[in-house]
């Protein structure tokens, strides 16, 4: 960046120090930290929707339906993360290159399945081979976003669905007997009070997603964890900027990022509490 860092061995220990945090695998590193706050605020609300959806299946009507969201919130929660990743989201990828290799090459007569090997034309393939590297990035965020969103929002199906079942049952019987709609007991009554019973259980949901950020790398993006490892790494003299091993000061920089992060959600949901719990009739609120 500086143009007295052409020549690193002959800098001095402030201008080696400047040229050092200004490489482009530092400037990596830095963007690494807007990766995770990203994936992290993208995620959340497609957490919810997935949450809403397992929730209000539980409480459907319709037996299949209900059956439906049951299976989701109670299944998906007993598969370790990373073995969904490892699968799940490998099986997506491949079912997208599948459609895409019997739509975009339809006269291909060698078998998709090659022993261990998924095969599809070249055409087929998520990304392409020459889609520039931002491309293979966005690719496997998006396969994140999806990921982290099903597998979260089992969790938060259960959570919402608890929450909708803690609501007091004869409020809900009095707003029927002055002959409110279902729509409207749930919009004016069941749904406000709701939030009150949820958000303490979506706040440890949200802080378990920041703890499993880390997993990104199983997808190909390249997170803090990884450029932590990579730059952290002893460097020999054939680098440009050799030093020792370092790790232990780049994952102490993680660990203030994260505790920071930690801080701040709790300092949020406390704030949300206290505004969901007013002049609300419940444990949490006020009569």
């Amino acid at each position: 960046m500086f143009e007295y860092c052409a020549d690193p061995g002959s800098l001095d220990s402030l201008q080696w120090w400047s040229c050092y945090l200004t490489t482009v695998k530092q400037v990596m590193f830095y963007k690494s930290f807007g990766t995770v706050l990203a994936l992290l605020f993208l995620t959340a609300p497609v957490i919810l929707l997935f949450g809403f959806g397992g929730a209000m299946a539980r409480r459907s009507r319709v037996l299949p339906l209900r059956w439906f969201g049951l299976a989701y919130s109670s299944m998906v929660r007993g598969i370790p993360d990373i073995i969904f990743f490892m699968f799940a989201l490998i099986a997506l990828d491949q079912g997208i290159e599948y459609i895409r290799h019997i739509t975009l090459c339809p006269d291909w007569t060698e078998p998709v399945r090659q022993g261990n090997d998924f095969v599809v034309c070249p055409q087929a393939k998520m990304p392409l081979s020459s889609a520039p590297q931002w491309v293979h990035q966005i690719y496997g965020f998006f396969l994140a976003v999806i990921g982290f969103a099903f597998v979260f929002g089992a969790f938060a199906a259960n959570t919402l669905y608890g929450a909708f079942q803690a609501v007091p049952h004869a409020q809900l019987e009095t707003a029927a007997a002055f002959g409110m709609s279902r729509a409207k007991m749930f919009r004016r009554i069941l749904l406000p009070q709701m939030w009150v019973y949820a958000l303490p259980g979506l706040s440890n949901l949200w802080m378990i997603l920041i703890k499993a950020t880390p997993l990104l790398f199983l997808l190909g993006v390249q997170d803090i964890v990884y450029w932590a490892k990579e730059l952290g790494g002893a460097k020999t003299a054939r680098f440009t900027y050799p030093h020792g091993d370092w790790r232990l000061g780049y994952f102490l920089v993680l660990l203030v990022f994260y505790l920071a992060l930690t801080w701040l959600s709790e300092r949020v949901f406390e704030r949300l509490t206290r505004r969901v719990s007013r002049g609300q009739a419940t444990m949490g609120g006020t009569t």
